[in-house]
């Protein structure tokens, strides 16, 4: 989870929270309401990250609390409800990719000429930059960076959750890391700056790295 997405609670809000899914169990349109409300921010970060624009995002958030509510019965209130509602906005942002993209026209990490290995960068972006950045990206490298660097899952799992072979999961990483590198370098040539770290704008470090 990035900071940008991150949810604040506390004891008042916890309880909060626990009246508006159990109103939401009862399907209580005003407690659907406040749900939405004070999930929206969290939520809107995951599908910015996937969308291609704010409209694609706004369709992937509605989808995403549409789910979440129809399938309140199925959270168990014991676990944290955050990673739980968190599963359903990724998983609808890739089955809304995934029905509009061909991922298989991919070239496998193999096929790719040239060096494999790049020296490894990090840089700290402001969150709102980073997001604007991805978005720059094809949807394929989009979203494979988002479910490898971000929200750290392997290339054997995105694998299965794409339908794509390991090899072109690693083939899009590579060449979305590249992308951002040349992003990144055409906006320093600019005299892109880099907030200091103790501004209080939120931050996000990125591994740019090609290694896997």
């Amino acid at each position: 989870m990035l900071k940008g997405e991150s949810v604040t609670t506390n004891r008042d809000s916890e309880h909060l929270i626990k009246e508006y899914i159990e109103g939401c169990r009862r399907n209580d349109r005003n407690s659907q309401k406040a749900l939405y409300k004070h999930f929206y921010s969290f939520a809107m970060g995951i599908c910015l990250r996937y969308a291609n624009n704010r409209l694609d995002a706004a369709g992937i958030l509605n989808d995403s609390f549409f789910k979440a509510f129809k399938n309140i019965s199925k959270y168990e209130s014991s676990k944290a409800f955050l990673p739980w509602l968190g599963r359903i906005v990724t998983n609808t942002a890739i089955d809304f990719y995934r029905s509009n993209l061909k991922f298989a026209g991919h070239m496998d990490i193999d096929d790719i000429e040239g060096p494999a290995q790049v020296t490894m960068v990090y840089e700290k972006l402001a969150y709102e930059d980073l997001i604007n950045l991805v978005q720059n990206l094809s949807p394929a490298y989009r979203t494979v960076f988002n479910l490898f660097a971000i929200d750290g899952n392997s290339h054997e799992e995105i694998s299965e959750l794409l339908n794509i072979s390991i090899g072109t999961s690693k083939s899009n990483l590579f060449k979305a890391r590249l992308k951002l590198q040349e992003m990144i370098k055409a906006l320093e040539e600019k005299s892109y700056k880099i907030l200091p770290a103790d501004d209080h704008t939120n931050f996000v470090q990125v591994r740019l790295s090609t290694n896997m």
